[in-house]
């Protein structure tokens, strides 16, 4: 399809879109009654089972965070019946903004309940920075004690999204003065990186022994600095998405992705199963903002790869390796379900059918993965991530990350709004 030829999504009628989800529901063999029903389990189990009530949760809270109420508690293993956390403010981010789109699409105040305590936790785990339009988020990741900048980011687009459905003004003041902080700290100017580790104590990022980016990483994550010119109208946040935009761009390897950055590794030519979403979904951004074709042809590429990176049966591995080669256990369906929102927004853009199949197969896959009958009531409308390998004993192998299940309901409202007539973000 030619670039004049491209249907903007102004332009698609409600009607199209509602073909779009016919389309998408009867390639996958589902129908809509029951994709509702399985968003609604998925965010049960988010809410009900992962989602920290009080402080005394006896889950291992190893990272230094402040308060705990309201947290995303990230794995669980199937086999010890235990839980724990791994970087708990940028998944209880996104699992904000899963909660958000689906209180959108199937209106249960129950899920904008949810969604708001997830984002009170973020704001409790949150200190002033050295100027007072500034915030630090304390995302603990990689070190119990230590932010890591892409944390920081990628918690923030579920503030976004709660900011945009309830218009509390706290939400975007958090947003701005968070994204602030990292643009006047860890950014390096003229260079399109972030530095990556930020020791809140000393006030000092840190290096890290023996890492593979040790000048910092271009990070792009959910576009968040545009976001933020948005939000404020400051060119600062607008210059430095570009830069990075652009040194993404000279270091894009293999096509659609970047193995020169972790948490790829280059020397190995193994890919991180989001790295692609997380680099390549913010190119479909720049392109509608400004309107350049080379960033559409990167978020196809980004698409692309997905697309062959993709099994027969519609899902993903997390050891995926440049050839498209795969080790044979941890699988990523939390690759392939973040993969369904690049899907879906290459088809809002280009109006073309390239992704309709790659998409309902990620769906098929995905629902799939969904616990409905269950001995073990902490598995209950949660999505298998992957299957460990054989230890010797014969133990569950199925592992369970937060982020399955918070990735597959966001694609999934997005997919349901269709039937009505709308495009979530």
């Amino acid at each position: 399809m030619k670039s004049n030829e491209m249907i903007a999504l102004t332009t698609i009628e409600p009607n199209d879109l509602l073909l779009l989800q016919e389309d998408i529901l009867n390639t996958a063999e589902i129908d809509r009654n029951s994709l509702q029903e399985s968003l609604r389990a998925a965010l049960s189990w988010l809410g009900d089972r992962a989602q920290v009530q009080d402080e005394a949760d006896p889950v291992e809270k190893r990272h230094h965070q402040l308060s705990w109420k309201g947290a995303i508690k990230g794995e669980y293993g199937a086999a010890l019946h235990k839980w724990h956390f791994f970087c708990p403010v940028w998944h209880t981010g996104q699992a904000v903004k899963a909660f958000t789109l689906g209180y959108r699409v199937l209106g249960d105040p129950r899920f904008l309940k949810n969604a708001r305590a997830g984002a009170d936790f973020i704001h409790a785990n949150c200190i002033d920075g050295e100027l007072p339009d500034e915030k630090i988020i304390l995302a603990y990741e990689d070190f119990d004690d230590k932010l890591n900048t892409s944390a920081v980011l990628e918690c923030l687009d579920g503030l976004r999204c709660l900011y945009e459905c309830q218009g509390n003004p706290e939400d975007k003041l958090l947003l701005l003065n968070a994204t602030r902080w990292t643009l006047r700290h860890a950014w390096r100017p003229g260079q399109g990186l972030f530095q990556d580790f930020y020791d809140p104590e000393k006030k000092k990022f840190i290096s890290r022994i023996n890492y593979r980016a040790p000048n910092g990483r271009p990070l792009f994550d959910d576009g968040i600095f545009l976001t933020a010119f948005r939000l404020s109208g400051q060119k600062q946040f607008r210059d430095a998405f570009y830069e990075t935009a652009e040194r993404l761009l000279n270091d894009e390897k293999p096509a659609g992705n970047w193995m020169k950055y972790p948490p790829c590794h280059e020397e190995k030519c193994l890919i991180h199963p989001r790295h692609a979403y997380w680099w390549g979904f913010p190119m479909f951004m720049a392109y509608q903002d400004s309107g350049d074709e080379k960033y559409l042809d990167c978020a196809l590429r980004a698409c692309r790869w997905y697309v062959s990176a993709q099994r027969q049966d519609g899902g993903l591995f997390r050891g995926t390796y440049e050839d498209f080669t795969t080790e044979s256990f941890g699988h990523a369906t939390s690759g392939i379900a973040a993969a369904m929102s690049m899907f879906l927004e290459a088809i809002h853009i280009t109006g073309s059918e390239e992704f309709v199949l790659p998409l309902a197969k990620a769906l098929a896959f995905c629902a799939k993965m969904q616990f409905s009958k269950v001995s073990d009531d902490n598995l209950q409308g949660a999505i298998l991530e992957k299957v460990l390998p054989p230890d010797g004993t014969d133990r569950s192998p199925y592992y369970i990350r937060d982020l399955g299940t918070i990735f597959y309901a966001q694609a999934v409202a997005k997919i349901l709004a269709l039937g009505n007539g709308k495009k979530l973000v």
